[in-house]
């Protein structure tokens, strides 16, 4: 098969309608949350690119053996923050909220701190 015989046969399943969708998520979310959809994408695309570097960074220094620049890894640490930030702006969410939650999760979880065990066998419901 070549490329351009995959192309067209993936694009059965790509009905063209992504504009539309877009339009109607972003009518939705100004109505049902106040949301910026715009900013919401802003944020998921660049905490995605930004992770990527992160995690670059990392697999260089494993992998192929480049020296760690702590203080290179530290900003762009924050540069995913940054992007987190922008998540919670988009949506109208409170960032101490959102941070509390996790903490909370994590308790109940792992209430005497992290077990493989209870991390294999998770209780219904816990997401």
């Amino acid at each position: 098969m070549t490329g351009n015989e995959y192309q067209k046969l993936a694009m059965r399943t790509n009905d063209g309608k992504a504009g539309e969708r877009i339009n109607k998520r972003d009518s939705d979310a100004r109505f049902y949350h106040n949301a910026s959809l715009p900013d919401l994408l802003n944020a998921c695309l660049g905490l995605s690119g930004e992770t990527g570097e992160l995690l670059d960074m990392v697999k260089k220094w494993v992998f192929h053996e480049k020296p760690l620049d702590t203080e290179h890894l530290k900003k762009e640490l924050g540069d995913c923050m940054w992007y987190v930030a922008l998540f919670c702006e988009a949506m109208n969410w409170d960032l101490d909220e959102i941070l509390q939650m996790n903490v909370d999760k994590l308790k109940k979880r792992f209430p005497y701190g992290f077990d493989p065990e209870r991390s294999l066998h998770r209780e219904a419901g816990d997401d």
